[in-house]
């Protein structure tokens, strides 16, 4: 067969999935066509942290094998995808975006990498990302600062800053990032992709690089619905949830009034409003209300995450502070401020905001809001004006922030204006429902 032209490597995991089952295509020519895509691709040095084509290639010759033999292990065995530096490989450098972690070299692959080779997934490299996971913006001048999609000298969101342009760039037509506070939801937002925050706790992060393991979460990043279906299954180990005959004609949608539209700026406004009629004409019924809960929650954020992000990191920090960005190191220290008191008190109130969050909403099939309220800023800015970085990065996370206090599932869309998504939230361990909704969601805004 014809090796993979352009257009085949720009589409999405399911497409490459049916065309191997159909042997229309070769695992070992596509995954070698991403390869020499990345070799000659001018950003690629800006995405990729380290491609690794030795297990590349051996994987999907595997995967050609067994598709040869029709003993295939899912639709998506035999598709590439990438993975962001923080998840664990066994033999190549996992560094999590940061000098401090320079040359360590796992032993062992991490659990979700173990169970995407198994169902067949080929790992095409390791992309960049946000220096220890700890900024939603994707700048990091230690390592490399990935570019947005629509602006060359603007950042494309974090912490999953390669993952996202990994896709959106067509280097690979999937990705597996993380998500502790947006790290999924804003680079997919801000690359016009589907990106899926999952539950804490229910998907396994042995052999990832933590930020703050009480928020960390991992998920896809992906052109469609459909394709985080796929990914999320293969991770979860369940079966993919059923996408077809998806409808809003009768859902009921709740648009959270509270903090998440405060100093939005006009584009990300559009998208949402766009939206917003779109799913009303497709048959949802939206209803807007204010959550208190959610304000409360937002101020137990520096709190609960710093704290624990030190907590974790203060002792390998500490050894070498001036191997950081100094904006990254800034916001560690900032988890020192906090007595350990503060930090249990703030646990069991969240835990009493969480109950009310979820009994205000519960008679609706998802909450939305727009996913990010601003656009992607400008790095050099981000880099010359510390004031900026703070204020951006702040609100950058704000409104993703809403899911992963409440333990929630969640879901962004694009909405159609570059840069911008829609944000679907329901409650903790509902991915399925929540994939499903999103499908329909989809096909009301394309």
């Amino acid at each position: 067969m014809d090796l993979p032209d352009t257009d085949l490597l720009d589409t999405d995991l399911c497409t490459l999935g049916r065309a191997i089952a159909d042997r229309d295509l070769d695992p070992v020519e596509l995954t070698q066509a991403y390869l020499d895509r990345a070799a000659t691709h001018p950003l690629a040095d800006r995405i990729y942290a380290r491609m690794m084509p030795e297990r590349a290639l051996a994987e999907a010759a595997g995967a050609s094998d067994r598709a040869r033999h029709g003993v295939r292990r899912g639709l998506l065995d035999g598709v590439p995808v990438s993975w962001k530096d923080l998840f664990d490989t066994a033999g190549t450098a996992t560094e999590a975006g940061s000098a401090l972690l320079a040359g360590r070299i796992p032993t062992r692959d991490a659990e979700m990498v173990r169970r995407a080779q198994a169902a067949g997934l080929v790992a095409l490299g390791k992309t960049h990302m946000s220096e220890l996971a700890f900024s939603g913006l994707g700048l990091n001048p230690v390592t490399a600062t990935p570019p947005s999609l629509h602006d060359p000298l603007s950042v494309s969101g974090g912490s999953s800053s390669g993952a996202a342009t990994s896709v959106a760039f067509g280097l690979a037509p999937g990705a597996i990032g993380s998500d502790t506070g947006g790290s999924v939801r804003i680079p997919a937002a801000w690359n016009d992709l589907v990106g899926l925050k999952t539950t804490a706790g229910r998907l396994s992060l042995k052999g990832t690089v933590p930020l703050a393991a009480s928020f960390d979460t991992v998920g896809p990043l992906t052109k469609t619905v459909a394709d985080a279906a796929e990914l999320f299954a293969i991770l979860d180990g369940t079966p993919a949830p059923d996408l077809a005959a998806t409808t809003l004609q009768g859902r009921r949608f709740l648009i959270l009034d509270t903090v998440v539209f405060d100093d939005i700026r006009a584009a990300p406004l559009s998208g949402f409003d766009a939206a917003i009629t779109k799913l009303r004409d497709a048959g949802a019924q939206i209803e807007r209300a204010a959550v208190p809960a959610v304000a409360e929650a937002m101020e137990l954020s520096a709190i609960l995450f710093s704290t624990e992000a030190y907590g974790e990191w203060k002792d390998v920090i500490e050894a070498a502070p001036d191997k950081m960005f100094p904006r990254i190191l800034e916001r560690f220290r900032s988890g020192g401020d906090f007595s350990g008191a503060d930090y249990v008190a703030a646990w069991r109130k969240l835990a009493r905001l969480r109950d009310a969050y979820l009994t205000q909403t519960a008679g609706y099939d998802a909450v939305l809001l727009p996913t990010a309220p601003n656009l992607p800023p400008n790095a050099q800015r981000l880099l010359d004006d510390a004031e900026y970085y703070v204020t951006e990065n702040l609100l950058t996370l704000r409104n993703t922030r809403v899911a992963n206090l409440m333990g929630l599932a969640a879901l962004t869309l694009p909405t159609g204006v570059p840069s911008t998504g829609i944000l679907l939230q329901t409650p903790p361990r509902t991915e399925a429902q929540l994939l499903r909704l999103g499908a329909a969601c989809e096909a009301a805004l394309a």
